[in-house]
């Protein structure tokens, strides 16, 4: 998470709101109260809509499908000065020691690309979807140990995850880094879930598919 963390009053004005994000390179930043507590977030999303934009964007709302109650909304969504008259309140949050999936859970639930990390109750980061992404790039390929026996384990272990491999009856036989995968796998996407879960294990030098369909087998090398 980035832990030096730009915020905005919810007596700021709009226009600040923006100046913010443009100055940090940033798409949305938390709104925080003069007593510290978080209160909202507000984004590019609030703001695509605002009547500084032009008729054309108010005019993609639709407003004539929408009740009294919504229309009145985003009169005071595009038209509003203040932060607090604007910004997405009670936003989705997780405290410091979240695992990273239930992170990337709650973005795609939700539709958005960040969220306020806490500590009890107190602000203490923002982690983005750019943050994710991060951790993709350095991480490295699973650890195990040296040997063609482990790398099968590590193998196994893969393919008994969620890899819609469930009842395929996958076995795994490794000889000098080369996988060879046999079982009952008969959908190209089952196949290339099988590869990729071996292709993942640091040590795999090649994969051979021995599936029902394909009794001799074929020979791929991962790409680095």
């Amino acid at each position: 998470m980035i832990t030096k963390v730009v915020g905005v009053s919810p007596d700021n004005s709009v226009r600040r709101a923006a100046e913010v994000m443009l100055a940090n390179c940033i798409s949305g930043v938390p709104v925080i109260d003069d007593a510290g507590c978080l209160v909202g977030i507000i984004s590019e999303g609030d703001l695509l809509r605002r009547a500084e934009l032009g008729r054309g964007a108010i005019a993609e709302l639709g407003t004539s499908a929408l009740t009294a109650e919504e229309q009145a909304t985003a009169y005071v969504k595009s038209n509003a000065w203040r932060v607090a008259d604007v910004m997405s309140r009670a936003p989705v949050v997780v405290e410091e020691d979240a695992p990273l999936g239930r992170v990337s859970g709650l973005m795609q639930k939700h539709g958005i690309k960040r969220i306020p990390v806490m500590r009890e109750g107190v602000l203490v980061g923002i982690i983005s979807r750019a943050d994710l992404l991060k951790v993709i790039v350095t991480a490295d390929l699973d650890e195990t140990a040296r040997g063609d026996e482990a790398v099968r384990r590590s193998i196994a272990i893969r393919l008994s995850e969620n890899t819609g491999l469930l009842g395929k009856d996958v076995t795994v036989a490794v000889t000098d880094g080369v996988a060879h995968l046999w079982g009952n796998v008969d959908t190209a996407e089952c196949k290339k879930a099988a590869r990729v879960a071996a292709e993942s294990v640091r040590g795999v030098r090649g994969v051979v598919e021995h599936f029902s369909e394909d009794p001799k087998g074929s020979a791929i090398t991962p790409s680095d």
